[in-house]
C-alpha cells in the first residue's frame, strides 16, 4: 500500500502562493500535486469545521458565521487553481482527477451542510437575527446562510440527508463528464482542407485556419475547427456548400456521436437526479429549487418574460428568411435554405442591406487595441487602471498578468486573461478568480481572470476580431470588473456572488461601450495603416446593429426555453433527444435555425449546475442592461460621471451584499420592462 506524502499546507505552492504579485508560483505546480494536496485540504477544512460545530460558546456571529466564512482557505486556493486548468489548460491528469475531485468534493459539501451541530448553531443566529443589531450587509450573509443549509438538505431526515449526499456526488461525477465529452468532441473533429477549397474566405478566416493547422502538424494545410472563432466565419463565408454543412453538422452534433463521449446517458441521469433533488427538498420542480433565490422567483415569471421575445423573435426571423431564400435563388440555388446557410446568405443580406460585411470591419478590430478599449472605458467610467507585467508566469505561456490600481494610485488587485483558443482549453469564454476580494478576516485583494477562445494568429501576425467577439471581450471584461471593483466586508457575496439572473447585468452592460462612437474612433485602427475606422464603415456598423436579430434571438431563446422544459416539469423525460424535438416542434422552431447550445452540449445547465434553469437570466439581465444604458444616454455622456459612479456603488461594487432589485432601483429609481430591451435587439 503507497502512503502520500505528508503535505504542509502553509508550505505547499498550491496553497501557499509565494509567486510574483502574490501569484501562485506555477513554476513550482506540477499536475501530481492536486490530488495529495486536495485530500490534506478537505481534511483540514473539514477539522474546522467540526471545531465550528462543537464549540461550547453559544453561537455568535464572530465565533460561528464568520469562522465559517474564513475556513478553507487552503481548500479554496488548490481548488481555484485546479478548477483554472481543467478549463483553461487540461490534459489526462487533470480531466482524470477532475473525475475524481469533483464527487469527492460534493461529498465534502454535502457533509457540512447536513452537519447537525454546526446547522443548530446557523438556525440559532437565524431564530435571533432581529435581536442581533446586525447591518443589513451581515444580516443578509445570515439569511442567505441558514436558506443554503436548508436547501441543501439540512432540515431532512436521516435517510433523506443520506440519499441527498449521493444524489450530490452522483450529479458532480455526470457534470465533470458531461464537460469532458464535448471538449473530446470539440478536439478530435477536424476538417482539412486545401487552396482550392477556400472560396469566398477573407484572408482573416485564411490565416487562422492555416495557423489552426500547422498547431496540428499539418503546415500548407487549412483546419475547420469547431471553435466558434474558426467556425462561424468560415459557415458565414465559404462558397462551398457541402464543406459548410459538414462543419455544421460536426458543430451541432457535439456530444451526440454515439461513441464513448456520447452524452446522451449523462443526461438523462443528470434530468432524473435533478428532478429527484427537487422532490427531496419540497419543491415542485428543479426550476423552482433553483429559482427560488433569483430575482424571476418562479417558472412563471421567467416564461412571461420568454415567451412574448420568442414570438417577436419568431416573425423577425421568417422575415428574414424569404429574403435570404430570395438571395439563394439568385445565386442559382434551388435547395430549401438549410441551417448551415443561413449566415452565408445573412451575410449576403447584410452588404446588400448595408453596404458593408464583416470582412470590411475586422481590419479595424486588433484585439490589442480592444483590450486598450476595455481598459479605457474602466478609466474613464471608475478611475481603474490598468499595467501589465509581463514575464509571469501563470497556468500557460498565452496567460498574462495586469496589476491593477485605484484612482489614487493603490493597488486594487490583479487581472490574467488568457485570449487564445488552443485544444487543451474548453470553448467558450467565461471570467472567474483564483482570489476574491473582501474584508473580512484579515481580508484579501481580487485576483481575477478571463478566457476567451479567438484564433491565434501566425508569429508577427495580429489577431483580428469579429465585432461579436469583440463584444464578448467586453462582456467578460464586464465580469471581471464586477470581481475588481467588489467593496464588501463577507467573501460570501463578494463579486459575482449575485443571484443568477443578476449576474449578466455588469457584463452585458459594459458591451455597450464598445459601440459608443467616441470609443471606437480611438480605439478601432485598422492594423496596417493605423488609420481610425472611417466615419462612413461607423455609420454603416451602427445602423446595422440590429441587423439578424431574428436569427440571434431565435438560437438563444430557444435554447432557454429548453432548458426551462426541461426542468420546470415534476419529473424527468425519458427520451431527453426526443423531448428536445418535441419542445421546439411545439415551439414552432424555424427548420433552418438549431438552437445556440443544444442539449448534448449544452454546457452552461448540463456541465454542473451553474445555469440549470438559469440560461434565461442573460435576457433576464438584458432588460436590465438596457434600462442601465439609457441612464447614461438620457444625460447625454455616455461617461457621464455622477452615473458611473452611482453605477459603481450599486452595481459593480455592491456584490450581493444587498437584495439585487434594491441595488437596481437605487442605481435607476424603478426596475424596466422589457421593451427597451427588444428595441435594442431591433425586435420592435
Amino acid at each position: 500500500m503507497s502512503v502520500s506524502p505528508k503535505i504542509d499546507l502553509a508550505r505547499h505552492p498550491l496553497t501557499h502562493w509565494a509567486g510574483p504579485l502574490g501569484l501562485p508560483d506555477f513554476t513550482r505546480i506540477e499536475d501530481g500535486d492536486f490530488g495529495p494536496v486536495f485530500d490534506t485540504a478537505l481534511a483540514a477544512h473539514a477539522a474546522e469545521v467540526d471545531a465550528i460545530a462543537a464549540n461550547a460558546e453559544p453561537a455568535t456571529v464572530a465565533n460561528t458565521l464568520e469562522a465559517l466564512e474564513l475556513a478553507g482557505v487552503a481548500l479554496d486556493r488548490v481548488s481555484s487553481i485546479f478548477w483554472c486548468r481543467a478549463g483553461a489548460h487540461t490534459n489526462d491528469a487533470i480531466q482524470a482527477m477532475e473525475r475524481e475531485i469533483s464527487p469527492k468534493m460534493a461529498r465534502h459539501f454535502s457533509a457540512i451542510s447536513m452537519n447537525e451541530k454546526l446547522f443548530a448553531r446557523i438556525d440559532d443566529l437565524y431564530a435571533r437575527r432581529a435581536a442581533l443589531g446586525l447591518d443589513a450587509e451581515t444580516l443578509r450573509v445570515l439569511e442567505k446562510t441558514w436558506k443554503g443549509f436548508v436547501r441543501s438538505g439540512a432540515k431532512l431526515d436521516p435517510e433523506g440527508k443520506k440519499r441527498l449526499a449521493a444524489i450530490q456526488e452522483e450529479l458532480a461525477s455526470l457534470g465533470a463528464k458531461f464537460g469532458q465529452n464535448v471538449l473530446a468532441d470539440e478536439k478530435e473533429w477536424v476538417l482539412f482542407l486545401d487552396e482550392e477549397d477556400l472560396a469566398g474566405l477573407p484572408e482573416f478566416v485564411r490565416g487562422a485556419m492555416a495557423q489552426a493547422a500547422e498547431t496540428r502538424g499539418q503546415k500548407g494545410k487549412y483546419a475547420v475547427t469547431l471553435s466558434r472563432s474558426i467556425y462561424e466565419p468560415f459557415t458565414t463565408f465559404s462558397e462551398r456548400r457541402d464543406l459548410r454543412e459538414k462543419a455544421f453538422k460536426a458543430f451541432a452534433g457535439r456530444g451526440e456521436t454515439g461513441g464513448a463521449t456520447d452524452n446522451a446517458g449523462v443526461v438523462r441521469d443528470t434530468l432524473r437526479l435533478r428532478a429527484e433533488k427537487a422532490k427531496l427538498l419540497g419543491y415542485d420542480s428543479y426550476a423552482a429549487l433553483k429559482l427560488d433565490d433569483t430575482m424571476a422567483k418562479t417558472p412563471k415569471a421567467v416564461m412571461e418574460l420568454l415567451e412574448p421575445v420568442w414570438n417577436k423573435a419568431r416573425e423577425k426571423a421568417a422575415a428574414d428568411e424569404a429574403e435570404l431564400q430570395r438571395l439563394a435563388a439568385a445565386a442559382g440555388s434551388n435547395d430549401k435554405l438549410a441551417a448551415w446557410d443561413w449566415r452565408f446568405y445573412q451575410e449576403k443580406l447584410r452588404a446588400e442591406k448595408y453596404a458593408f460585411d464583416e470582412a470590411e470591419l475586422k481590419p479595424y478590430l486588433q484585439l490589442e487595441k480592444i483590450i486598450d478599449a476595455c481598459f479605457d472605458v474602466a478609466t474613464r467610467l471608475f478611475g481603474v487602471t490598468f499595467k501589465e507585467k509581463p514575464g509571469i508566469a501563470a497556468w500557460h505561456p498565452d496567460a498574462r498578468v495586469f496589476e491593477v490600481f485605484n484612482a489614487d494610485g493603490s493597488k486594487r488587485g490583479l487581472f490574467l486573461a488568457d485570449y487564445f483558443a488552443r485544444q487543451s482549453k474548453r470553448s467558450g469564454a467565461w471570467m472567474s478568480s483564483l482570489q476574491s476580494g473582501h474584508r473580512l478576516g484579515k481580508g484579501s485583494t481580487p485576483v481575477i481572470y478571463n478566457i476567451m477562445n479567438f484564433a491565434k494568429p501566425a508569429v508577427g501576425e495580429p489577431a483580428l476580431l469579429s465585432l461579436d467577439e469583440a463584444k464578448t471581450l467586453f462582456h467578460e471584461f464586464g465580469h471581471a470588473l464586477h470581481g475588481m471593483l467588489t467593496d464588501v466586508t463577507w467573501p460570501s457575496v463578494s463579486g459575482t456572488s449575485v443571484s443568477r439572473d443578476f449576474v449578466e447585468l455588469p457584463s452585458q452592460l459594459y458591451e455597450h461601450w464598445l459601440t459608443v462612437p467616441a470609443v471606437l474612433e480611438k480605439h478601432a485602427l485598422h492594423y496596417k495603416t493605423g488609420k481610425a475606422m472611417p466615419k462612413k464603415l461607423l455609420d454603416k456598423m451602427l445602423a446595422a446593429k440590429t441587423f439578424g436579430a431574428g436569427f440571434a434571438t431565435v438560437e438563444f431563446t430557444s435554447s432557454a426555453l429548453v432548458d426551462m422544459a426541461y426542468h420546470a416539469r415534476p419529473d424527468a423525460p425519458a427520451e431527453p433527444a426526443a423531448f428536445e424535438a418535441e419542445t421546439l416542434e411545439k415551439l414552432g422552431m424555424p427548420e433552418a435555425i438549431v438552437m445556440r447550445h443544444r442539449t448534448p452540449h449544452f454546457l452552461h445547465v448540463f456541465s454542473g449546475e451553474g445555469y440549470s434553469a438559469g440560461y434565461y437570466s442573460y435576457m433576464w439581465s438584458e432588460v436590465l442592461d438596457a434600462d442601465a444604458f439609457a441612464a447614461f444616454e438620457e444625460t447625454g455622456d455616455a461617461f457621464n460621471p455622477a452615473m458611473a459612479e452611482k453605477l459603481r456603488k450599486h452595481i459593480y461594487s455592491a456584490g450581493g451584499s444587498a437584495d439585487p432589485e434594491e441595488l437596481y432601483k437605487a442605481f435607476r429609481g424603478k426596475m424596466p420592462s422589457p421593451e427597451a430591451m427588444m428595441e435594442k435587439r431591433g425586435l420592435t
